[in-house]
């Protein structure tokens, strides 16, 4: 049988490691199925991401931390020990014979489909703060909880403002908050929960503000029918928050050095969604990721057209994208932007047909940076419809694919590669004109290769 060299079939390299059930999250749902499938006499591994590295909690991956991380965020040990604080299941993991690794993040799922099939087995890809591996699986169980769903205002870029899981995580597992003062903005049951956790913590609630007609959570300062117009403060973040009445327009400023948005929460499943995948005989969804609903598309439309905002308003804050660069489909502002570019915008989009967000992300640059969109989605999606005079559920989600955590490229270099999967790779960039293997630069050949001719 002839084999093409320069395919990939039979290349990939078999997995580092194999269990018969992957375990990702450790949080209690997480654990405790980890303890049962070893129970069973199955080899498990549980990972959990947290503790993040402080870097990453800087650039709130994975959650909205929004700024509010005390310095006891830079001591692994410590944090590891608040972990097992919050989650004595842990110790019984660790007892029943599971292979537990914190600070392990999952930032890729492969497995054959539609667009693969040249995988030897599926395959999670990890990677902790030394060395990425491929774990072979015959069971995956996904424990990943849920993520914060972010909505921008003026002014929400400063640190201080942050999301309901975000707050929960420093404050609950980490015992690493430094807010004293808190807004919550939401009027659901996530605000309500975000308020009992910060009253059972001691924490001053400045108000919940709502823009429905919630009732009021106990004797906390309740503003329903509210909307926040702007957050403003100094060199350490947000100091107060202007609301406005939707009903008068009346202001009102609230003093608070933390503003958290618990509007909605969305399932965490980003791993599936990278990968293209569902839920399978080998793929399980538990805990939060399985349970927490898709948001209301038509609370994120009211809240949207509720919050405070102006073409200056930041969009994404990796990219610096403002409200009137994405309304304009306009590059980003370290490009030059010339007269054609200036001269478009989302009407003029919209009019060749419906705008995608994968549009808008290419031209723009929305939801690439570091945080993969987990904190412009919604709004991006919101922005699109209310252009277009739809719903957010009809606009697509923006793609995103692995990695889907950062990861050092240190790291990704030192793989486990065989020397066939050296051969014929030139190829896998499949447009001849933009590569020219660098041994043909300078001779004959070159010319031919850049004409169609992929093989030198």
């Amino acid at each position: 049988m002839t084999i093409d060299v320069h395919a990939v079939d039979g290349k990939i390299p078999p997995a580092d490691e194999r269990f018969d059930v992957v375990v990702v999250g450790a949080g209690s749902a997480g654990t405790r199925a980890a303890i049962e499938a070893a129970q069973r006499g199955a080899t498990v591994l549980l990972i959990d991401e947290h503790p993040v590295a402080p870097a990453l909690i800087g650039t709130d991956v994975p959650l909205y931390f929004g700024g509010r991380a005390t310095a006891a965020v830079q001591q692994p040990a410590r944090m590891i020990e608040q972990l097992f604080a919050a989650n004595p299941d842990l110790e019984a993991a660790f007892d029943a014979g599971v292979d537990v690794r914190l600070g392990t993040c999952a930032w890729g799922l492969y497995a054959n489909g539609p667009a693969m099939r040249a995988m030897p087995e599926p395959m999670l890809a990890i990677a902790n703060a030394e060395r990425a591996s491929m774990i072979g699986f015959g069971k995956l169980i996904l424990a990943t909880g849920a993520r914060d769903v972010v909505l921008g205002f003026t002014g929400w870029d400063r640190p201080g403002v942050m999301g309901a899981q975000g707050f929960a995580m420093l404050l609950a597992r980490y015992d690493a908050l430094s807010s004293r003062r808190i807004l919550i903005v939401g009027g659901g049951e996530l605000a309500r929960a975000t308020a009992a956790l910060a009253l059972d913590r001691r924490l001053d609630i400045a108000g919940i503000v709502d823009i429905g007609d919630s009732a009021a959570f106990g004797d906390v300062p309740h503003y329903p029918r509210h909307s926040i117009a702007s957050a403003h403060g100094g060199i350490n973040g947000v100091e107060r928050a202007v609301l406005v009445s939707l009903d008068t327009g009346a202001t009102i400023t609230v003093e608070c050095d933390t503003i958290i948005l618990a509007v909605a929460a969305a399932p965490a499943t980003e791993l599936l969604d990278a990968a293209g995948l569902g839920a399978s005989e080998t793929t399980t969804l538990i805990g939060d990721c399985a349970t927490t609903p898709t948001p209301d598309p038509a609370l994120l439309a009211a809240w949207s057209a509720a919050l405070g905002t102006t073409p200056d308003t930041i969009v994404c804050q990796c990219e610096e994208v403002s409200r009137s660069d994405l309304l304009g489909v306009q590059p980003p502002r370290y490009l030059d932007r010339s007269t054609s570019m200036a001269a478009r915008s989302l009407a003029t989009l919209i009019a060749d047909g419906p705008a995608h967000p994968d549009q808008i992300k290419r031209l723009t640059r929305a939801g690439m940076g570091q945080c993969q969109g987990r904190r412009c989605r919604e709004q991006v999606a919101c922005l699109l419809a209310a252009e277009q005079g739809t719903t957010a559920d009809r606009v697509p989600v923006a793609s995103f694919r692995a990695p889907i955590r950062p990861v050092p490229l240190a790291i990704l270099a030192d793989w486990n590669e065989r020397a066939d999967m050296g051969e014929g790779w030139d190829v896998w960039f499949g447009i001849p004109t933009q590569w020219t293997p660098y041994s043909v630069i300078g001779t004959p050949e070159e010319a031919a290769h850049s004409s169609g001719n992929m093989h030198v």
